[in-house]
């Protein structure tokens, strides 16, 4: 009696799981990706297919064009508006029966591919992008081949596309056989490269580029520079150089080719003007020239302009000659002649005016 009674427990309780099982399966999401412009049928769990159900995304009714088919939802050509959270839920009562997150994206295309080392002899570096955005998630898969083997690929922990693979041995003459491939959920593509250890050989630009006038020379600049940080056996391989500078008011540069030296002295540069100045690095026997230096500007030394002397004006007082006064005895100033007439006409007007009457 006890065993029956702990069989149908152990039934009961499996039923329970398998239950609940199904009812956590309904409530998480599950995930399906599409391409974009193709037509979507999302099925609505396991239910048959006269069953009748209703769909919402993102809480709201499907407002996009689409049609239903039983428990099945028809999205016609869908673009990136069409992402979301789908649900539907079994009708009359409304029990939701399934989730779905709808991810609408490209299947990815062939990378782009570059492997440079800035850190020769000890090895190289892979970096790879797509040109085109897929718009869900997309990984990356690197193999490295040498001399029909495999290297060890280690994942760059500042950049999220790059890998580093460290040189098995110096000076080889087998090539490097690099394949990267792009991997989503709706496809993969792959890019293979391959290259000799020496075409691919190119140091970080020079650092701390400095420019100083020298005092008393108005047409000298005296540059310097250190090898970048990331070169790491200087000695055994040699870096040369190469200065680049023009004043600002023209727009060609003058060029200098260096062996091993780190400074140089510009002889010929307009005095007065600013110079912008750059340097770049090259292996003395392989590879390519880095990119150039952060660029830093300087002006030849400039003579100081003498002190001006202020003067200040010396107002002298100025001799003014006064006019004696005028004694009373002193003659007076004469009248002007017009005064002179115009008394005389008011003298003989009464004459005139009576003569004048004597002949009328």
């Amino acid at each position: 009696m006890a065993n029956l009674v702990t069989s149908l427990c152990c039934v009961v309780l499996a039923a329970v799981v398998v239950a609940y099982a199904q009812r956590r399966s309904q409530l998480v999401a599950r995930n399906q990706y599409e391409r974009i412009g193709s037509d979507v049928t999302m099925q609505c769990g396991s239910l048959d297919n006269d069953a009748s159900v209703s769909w919402k995304v993102n809480g709201t009714d499907v407002k996009a064009q689409h049609r239903l088919e039983g428990p099945r939802l028809i999205l016609n050509e869908v673009d990136l508006g069409h992402n979301g959270l789908y649900s539907c839920f079994q009708n009359p009562h409304g029990e939701r029966r399934d989730t779905i997150y709808l991810h609408i994206g490209t299947p990815p295309r062939e990378p782009t591919v570059i492997c440079r080392s800035n850190t020769y002899p000890k090895g190289f570096y892979c970096s790879w992008h797509q040109l085109h955005t897929t718009y869900i998630p997309t990984t990356f898969e690197v193999d490295v081949q040498h001399n029909q083997r495999s290297l060890e690929v280690q994942k760059d922990p500042d950049h999220k596309n790059r890998c580093r693979v460290r040189f098995p041995e110096v000076f080889s003459s087998f090539p490097y056989k690099v394949n990267v491939t792009a991997v989503n959920a709706l496809g993969k593509a792959s890019t293979t490269i391959i290259f000799e250890e020496s075409s691919i050989v190119k140091p970080d630009p020079p650092e701390r580029v400095t420019a100083t006038p020298i005092r008393f020379n108005a047409r000298r600049l005296e540059v310097s520079w250190h090898s970048p940080a990331t070169w790491p056996d200087i000695d055994n391989f040699p870096l040369k150089y190469f200065l680049r500078y023009r004043p600002l008011i023209k727009e060609q540069w003058q060029h200098v080719e260096l062996s091993d030296s780190t400074f140089h002295t510009i002889t010929d540069a307009y005095a007065g003007k600013e110079y912008i100045i750059q340097v770049a690095a090259k292996d003395t026997e392989i590879g390519t020239w880095s990119d150039w230096s952060v660029a830093v500007h300087a002006t030849p030394w400039i003579e100081d302009p003498l002190p001006i002397t202020s003067t200040t004006e010396v107002d002298f007082p100025t001799e003014t000659k006064t006019s004696p006064i005028p004694s009373s005895n002193a003659p007076q100033k004469a009248e002007p002649p017009v005064g002179r007439a115009a008394r005389l006409l008011t003298f003989f007007s009464p004459l005139l005016l009576g003569m004048l009457l004597l002949f009328m």
